[in-house]
């Protein structure tokens, strides 16, 4: 059963999208890393002389990547965006969680290279897709709802890769791999857990006022194209990557 409040009423035409599309992804002029949140030089540089297992401070950076992962919390707060009850706002955000942590360990300790660009380009495409879901598009263009647990889950794997694209950058010493993975990882978790539960704050309130229903398809509409414009970005950053 989908636990999402029905979404009536949000009109958005396949002509708008693809306007915003273009418009977003028009942005491959600009500098790549205009918005990416990249690895500090400073922990970057700290990180490459050390060996050994450092627990309290791999789950610093986990909490500090999260917190300030823009693309991260676009995406937790689509998801949450029509969830109500608690308990449906825990299967999904641990559904999340154990696709981005499989993907993000997996990912270091076997050192899988994708391209950070193109994982950045397909989250900005998560937060396209939760946004149109949240906006009912997929019932009226094509008569059927996606299974929202099985996106959520698949938006965490590949939010996982790029967990692991910005750790990969930390060149993080063989000696205590594995512990100082699971702590950066514990951190993660932490860190969503902190911005959850400021989004969840502002949402309660949000929801109880009169205008809610009114701009939530605003929100929605600034929630896709930011996306257009994070995948816009970081297509612009692979491409240039490439000269």
């Amino acid at each position: 059963m989908q636990e999402t409040v029905p979404r009536a009423g949000f009109r958005l035409g396949r002509n708008a999208v693809l306007a915003l599309a273009l418009i977003a992804l028009s942005l491959v002029a600009l500098p790549g890393h205009a918005l990416a949140h990249a690895v500090a030089e400073g922990d970057k540089g700290y990180i490459q002389e050390i060996t050994g297992i450092h627990f309290i401070l791999f789950m610093y950076l986990g909490a500090k990547h999260m917190m300030t992962g823009y693309d991260h919390l676009l995406i937790l707060a689509g998801v949450i965006f029509f969830l109500y009850r608690l308990n449906h706002i825990a299967i999904y955000v641990t559904l999340f969680a154990i696709g981005h942590s499989t993907t993000m360990i997996l990912g270091v300790y076997y050192n899988i290279a994708i391209s950070a660009y193109i994982i950045d380009a397909i989250i900005g495409l998560s937060v396209v897709y939760k946004a149109l879901d949240n906006m009912g598009a997929y019932q009226r263009w094509f008569g059927f709802q996606p299974n929202t647990k099985a996106a959520t889950f698949i938006f965490g794997l590949f939010h996982g890769f790029g967990l692991a694209a910005k750790v990969q950058e930390y060149q993080i010493a063989q000696d205590g791999l594995l512990t100082n993975l699971i702590a950066f990882n514990l951190g993660v978790e932490l860190g969503q857990l902190l911005a959850l539960g400021a989004i969840l704050i502002a949402m309660s309130y949000w929801r109880r006022s009169e205008g809610f229903w009114r701009h939530a398809y605003t929100a929605n509409v600034a929630m896709m194209s930011a996306g257009f414009i994070l995948m816009g970005m970081h297509i612009a950053g692979y491409i240039k990557s490439l000269a």
